[in-house]
């Protein structure tokens, strides 16, 4: 089994279990812990004892398995609230929203894939809405996608070289057909997604910046039936401006790119 003994591996198992409550289903028990990390069932018995103790992790008895805590409900809370990318892009996400009239959402990077920090949905009869602080995976998606697109040639390879899970039947899975993709998304400065993370959801993202690099994306969703080829085709030059604008809040410096962007719209 992968178990470091080191106090830097002991803090990593401890992450790794909590992480591990972000995805998935919404209870866990020790096997299902032990097997999804490749540690041994006692050491996951402490591990979720310490997090039970600090309210981190809740037991359930009937069940006989663990769920996230009311302290890991008021640190998400606080993140989100406290979240600069969220602060510097909620006034252009209810200005896109205003004008797109489809849901609006800001997504952060994080180990192992991406999260919604935040949405403003749209105004139609029918429309769609997204989970926040739900990790999601890279490739899966027009947000993660671009943020694939801008990350660090070792992290692409990385992901590519494991197996690419189908989270629908149109999400990429094909590694060499998906690193030609990020070439284009990078060229073009936005990607686009129908049905590759959710079946009836299309999408367009664009990635936002910050002072370090990559921080996010900004994007549109909608019902497939209206985000057509014609809607990405419009839509795109007004999300990058809307991103470029977010990541000038942040301090960030936004990539050149090949597709033009409209002037003169401050939210």
């Amino acid at each position: 089994m992968a178990e470091s003994t080191g106090g830097t591996g002991a803090t990593e198992r401890v992450a790794d279990v909590l992480l591990l409550f972000t995805d998935g289903p919404p209870t866990l028990g020790v096997s299902r812990v032990s097997r999804e990390l490749d540690l041994s069932k006692a050491v996951v018995h402490r591990i979720l004892q310490s997090l039970t103790s600090r309210n981190l992790i809740a037991y359930d008895p009937a069940s006989r398995e663990y769920r996230l805590g009311p302290a890991a409900a008021a640190l998400g809370s606080r993140a989100l609230r406290d979240s600069d990318l969220r602060t510097a892009a909620l006034p252009f996400l209810a200005d896109l929203r205003d004008r797109l009239h489809e849901t609006v959402t800001i997504s952060a990077k994080v180990h192992g894939g991406r999260v919604y920090l935040d949405q403003v949905v749209g105004t139609h009869e029918i429309t769609m809405s997204v989970e926040l602080g739900r990790r999601f995976p890279l490739h899966a998606g027009s947000s993660g996608k671009c943020m694939l697109a801008h990350s660090a040639r070792d992290e692409v390879d990385r992901l590519l070289a494991d197996e690419l899970t189908a989270l629908t039947p149109a999400t990429p899975t094909d590694p060499d057909a998906l690193r030609a993709e990020l070439v284009r998304i990078r060229e073009r400065g936005y990607a686009a997604s129908a049905g590759e993370r959710q079946g009836d959801a299309g999408s367009v993202a664009v990635p936002v910046f910050g002072p370090g690099g990559l921080v996010g994306a900004v994007s549109v969703c909608g019902p497939r039936f209206r985000v057509t080829e014609e809607f990405v085709a419009a839509t795109a030059p007004e999300l990058i401006e809307a991103a470029d604008r977010i990541t000038a809040r942040l301090g960030g410096t936004a990539p050149a790119r090949a597709v033009p962007t409209p002037t003169g719209r401050t939210p």
